[in-house]
């Protein structure tokens, strides 16, 4: 006989309820400063109560501002961020000053290079001087500024001329015409479609592209084999002669375009920025956002008070209510995302102080659950902090999530950070001897000296992850710089 049976049951429950504003909460803590920058674009032109703040206010009379704002969602809002109302932060006036092994300018960020590099004129200016002095036809010149604009970083054109001639719309008997005369033009070597036609062009200006140097460039692959005595058959001449090549060969440059690279290439903008304070202040760091990136926007009071006495409908009231409620509750989470945001940089500056003072060696294991323990947010919140998102400092740009890295536990309790032992294991190879190549084994015995306990194939899996060869390819690649 069959026990299934229906019922009806009355249960009492506690669940988070996710809100659209506790949604979108959370998205504007996971969006660096860029992408925040379009999403208050948008919300400028859908709320008219909305403005940007564009002057270069006092940011504590902003946070002034912004607290006597209304308090409507501010439970959803710290729901998200789980972080309560804080000052600025100054990342440990306890810190040690820093070493003789660390970068010495430490001063400010402002001092950086790109803030001192003279006004040069550009890979593009050069070359359409040198078009319009060589050309003289308007289409050829129109054609020759769009292949100007299809160069690579290096001088490269690396596009095949069929598609470039299906991209630009004419003929690829004209574009063959005009590289044929643009490869001419200098730096030597733009222009041309990769390595070995780069260097022939320098080689063939400086008379230098004869039979076993064009045999060489063929070739020239096997360089990277160190297959000296095979390369030299190719090209038809004995050791002695191939070591001429050779040395030809390192004169020349790869990078054609290298010497008008003046300004510093940079794949992301830093959320966060970090100074060195000075002695008189305590020393350590400052860490701070960058208000150069970072969207402000405020609600405009005056015309809020302005609209508000000529609504006259339901509708109209309304309207002006919500949009009030929503410009609020955004000025109040971007308020609360930057102070979450300083909160979680400040604790990882302080926790990887010997990183910045010393360099790699000296990266300090971190996980996610240590920085959220030590300012009281769940660790989930810290994954959104720190992903995406990058910090500006003397040694570089990092992104955040760069600064946790599993620990390695040595027999003596200490532990060592991943990259840490990475970077010496590298610094290990770097300065072997070339007679004498250090196979893993020895490197597990010299890092155990060093007091960092580690086995032969996790020695090896590092190496590997950092591109560099066995022991028998290294003895292989160095054997050229041994001198008899």
């Amino acid at each position: 006989m069959s026990n299934i049976s229906q019922k009806l049951d009355l249960r009492q429950s506690q669940q988070l309820v996710m809100t659209p504003q506790l949604q979108q909460a959370i998205k504007l803590l996971q969006m660096n400063n860029l992408e925040l920058n379009d999403f208050i674009e948008a919300e400028i032109e859908k709320n008219p109560l909305l403005e940007r703040q564009d002057s270069s206010e006092d940011i504590e009379q902003e946070r002034g501002e912004s607290d006597q704002l209304s308090d409507n969602n501010k439970d959803e809002i710290e729901a998200a961020f789980e972080s309560p109302d804080s000052p600025d932060f100054d990342a440990g006036s306890s810190m040690v000053d820093m070493g003789s092994g660390g970068n010495p300018k430490f001063d400010t960020m402002d001092d950086g290079f790109e803030n001192r590099i003279r006004e040069e004129k550009s890979l593009r200016e050069h070359l359409m001087e040198q078009l319009f002095v060589d050309l003289a036809d308007e289409r050829d010149r129109m054609v020759g500024c769009l292949l100007i604009d299809h160069l690579d970083e290096s001088g490269y054109l690396r596009q095949d001329v069929s598609e470039l001639a299906e991209r630009i719309g004419c003929k690829t008997e004209r574009i063959e015409r005009l590289l044929g005369i643009m490869k001419q033009f200098d730096p030597t070597g733009v222009f041309a479609k990769d390595l070995k036609e780069c260097f022939a062009l320098q080689l063939e200006e400086q008379g230098k592209l004869d039979a076993p140097m064009q045999s060489f460039l063929e070739h020239m692959d096997m360089l990277a084999d160190h297959d000296f005595e095979g390369l030299a058959e190719k090209c038809g001449v004995n050791s002695t002669y191939l070591m001429d090549l050779v040395a030809e060969i390192k004169t020349l440059n790869p990078k054609p375009a290298g010497e008008f690279d003046h300004l510093v290439v940079q794949t992301a903008i830093p959320d966060i920025l970090m100074k060195r304070l000075p002695k008189n202040l305590g020393g350590g760091w400052r860490v701070e956002l960058n208000h150069e990136t970072l969207p402000r926007v405020l609600v405009q009071n005056e015309y809020v008070t302005e609209i508000s006495a000529r609504a006259k409908s339901k509708e109209d009231k309304s309207y002006v209510s919500e949009q009030l409620a929503s410009a609020n509750w955004l000025v109040r989470a971007l308020d609360q995302r930057a102070q979450t945001i300083l909160k979680v940089g400040s604790a990882i500056v302080e926790h990887q102080d010997a990183f910045f003072n010393y360099g790699i060696e000296f990266l300090q294991p971190l996980t996610l659950k240590e920085i959220a323990e030590e300012i009281d947010m769940h660790e989930s919140t810290v994954s959104r902090v720190t992903n995406n998102k990058y910090i500006g400092t003397p040694r570089g740009l990092f992104e955040l999530k760069f600064f946790f890295t599993t620990a390695l536990i040595s027999s003596g309790g200490i532990a060592h950070s991943s990259e840490a032992i990475k970077s010496r294991i590298k610094s290990l190879i770097d300065a072997e001897n070339p007679r004498k190549i250090l196979s893993d084994d020895k490197i597990v015995v010299i890092l155990k000296e060093e007091g960092i306990d580690l086995a032969r194939r996790t020695v090896a899996k590092y190496r590997e992850a950092m591109h560099i060869g066995s022991s028998v390819q290294r003895r292989k690649q160095k054997k050229s710089l041994i001198k008899d």
